[in-house]
């Protein structure tokens, strides 16, 4: 075999391979709507419903810590914002939630949210970290370094299981 052979098959290999890793994962085209709409409390919070629409997504969770199973969602977009976990209330806390965490600012992320889901947030409270709310009822609040968005509503009122 000639080098010329040769390369243009490691070339060929190389780019198989790059082809390959880009697209070994792609966000689920139904993520946006299934939790960019609980998120903005625009949908009914079933955390059973959340946690195995998660689970066949991403895996297994990689935590269950303050009453929530939580999920590492690689390459994953919201609001074209780029998500970083998202996490699930689970059966025994007197909330349903659903959260997601990103690094952005959480008024960055109110503008991306905004921009392409015409809903827009105000300031809750006039704390050095205001929670921004929404008129649906969402809201957003620092975490540390990072903004979460979630919904939250009581267990009690939805007498779910």
């Amino acid at each position: 075999m000639s080098c010329v052979s040769l390369r243009v098959r490691a070339l060929v290999a190389c780019a198989c391979g790059l082809l390959l890793a880009s697209t070994a994962w792609a966000q689920s085209s139904t993520f946006s709507d299934t939790i960019g709409n609980a998120v903005l409390c625009r949908d009914v919070l079933d955390p059973a419903y959340f946690f195995r629409y998660l689970s066949t997504e991403y895996g297994v969770p990689y935590q269950h810590q303050g009453g929530a199973w939580w999920f590492k969602t690689p390459k994953t977009r919201l609001w074209d914002v780029p998500v970083t976990a998202v996490a699930v209330s689970d059966d025994q806390g007197s909330l349903l939630f659903v959260m997601v965490m990103t690094d952005l600012a959480p008024d960055k992320l109110a503008q991306a949210i905004m921009a392409d889901a015409g809903v827009r947030f105000d300031k809750g409270s006039v704390s050095v970290h205001p929670v921004l709310v929404s008129s649906t009822g969402s809201m957003i609040a620092w975490a540390d370094t990072q903004s979460k968005i979630y919904c939250a509503q009581s267990r009690k009122l939805f007498r779910l299981p």
